[in-house]
């Protein structure tokens, strides 16, 4: 029996998280729409955007949104017009990508996380801090019976986007890789790479993340402001720290190429062409992702058991969560786990 109402948490009044934008309030339980299945949540990782939205970095588009975009749960009901979905019963995940127009020319050629008409769970609709959620069928994704939700969860977005962020670093096959920063995405991305043949070198603040980095396979593990033991081919900004993108570019081999993973950053600081750009050095961005880059994550994971670090929260305190996680007290990913 699905319930009127529901626990959730929203963005209250978007500012410094121990200000407490959020707030746990009720709500009534939402009915799936046309395509749309209705999920009861399992478990919810905490996102470095769900803190974005909450201070106010990623302005809200709708008052009051439950954040959240690393849902696991469980499909209680279908709406109208869901042909071969996910059947009622059946686990799945709801990640970031929410919808996509289908038909725009970025939607045709396969960049469907450029779409302008995109639209973000968490963001533009309620997402996983809460009993229950709609999602559309076509954007959930199936995941294993037999695991843990907990260490499912921060496979939906910390995952999928270091994933993406790995493709748009173009790494050569056997490459020397930096990552800047380590947190929830980071550590997952390290194991990819390390997987496929990769030398790490993962440079962060956290003495505890550089821990867990070599612990994880890393080769080296060094302060944010160091310079790695070798030139890199490649590397990764998970830190939203926009000073330190000469210092990744400084860092690069000729040729190389700096993907930046977040979806805010700090002011990056002038550049000097010659020591930053020049030898054909390159910087691109990361925008969300598209679903066959959840689907190409997902199916990589599944062949190579990645190990995945989390802190469980009771849902109840999500807030503490966040302000865990902007303190950097948070080793791994932290998880909203429901009684």
């Amino acid at each position: 029996m699905v319930p009127d109402e529901m626990d959730a948490w929203v963005v209250e009044r978007p500012g410094p998280i121990e200000d407490g934008p959020l707030r746990l309030v009720r709500l009534p339980v939402p009915s799936p729409g046309p395509g749309e299945v209705l999920v009861e949540v399992e478990v919810c990782a905490v996102c470095r955007t769900d803190l974005h939205l909450a201070e106010g970095d990623l302005p809200p588009r709708r008052p009051r949104t439950v954040p959240g975009h690393e849902a696991v749960g469980r499909v209680i009901a279908h709406g109208p017009g869901v042909n071969g979905g996910p059947e009622v019963g059946a686990r799945v995940g709801v990640a970031w990508l929410r919808t996509t127009c289908g038909t725009c020319r970025y939607c045709r050629r396969g960049a469907e996380n450029l779409c302008p008409a995109s639209t973000y769970t968490g963001w533009d609709a309620d997402g996983g801090y809460a009993r229950y959620l709609v999602a559309p069928a076509d954007y959930v994704y199936p995941l294993p019976e037999d695991q843990d939700p907990r260490t499912l969860a921060p496979l939906l977005c910390a995952g999928i986007i270091g994933y993406r962020a790995l493709l748009r670093a173009e790494l050569p096959e056997g490459g020397r890789l930096g990552i800047y920063g380590f947190g929830a995405s980071a550590h997952l991305t390290a194991q990819v790479a390390i997987a496929q043949g990769a030398t790490v070198h993962v440079l962060t603040r956290s003495k505890e993340a550089q821990r867990l980095a070599l612990e994880l396979g890393a080769a080296s593990a060094a302060g944010a402001y160091d310079s790695p033991p070798e030139p890199l081919d490649s590397a990764i900004l998970f830190a939203p720290v926009g000073d330190l993108v000469p210092v990744c570019l400084e860092a690069l081999d000729r040729g190389g190429t700096l993907a930046i993973a977040g979806i805010h950053l700090t002011d990056v600081p002038r550049l000097d062409y010659q020591r930053h750009l020049f030898q054909e050095r390159q910087v691109r961005s990361v925008t969300a992702n598209t679903r066959a880059d959840g689907r190409g994550f997902l199916e990589f994971a599944a062949r190579h058991p990645l190990h995945v670090e989390t802190v469980a929260y009771p849902f109840e305190e999500a807030d503490r969560a966040l302000a865990d996680l902007a303190a950097d007290r948070v080793n791994g990913v932290a998880v909203l786990v429901m009684s």
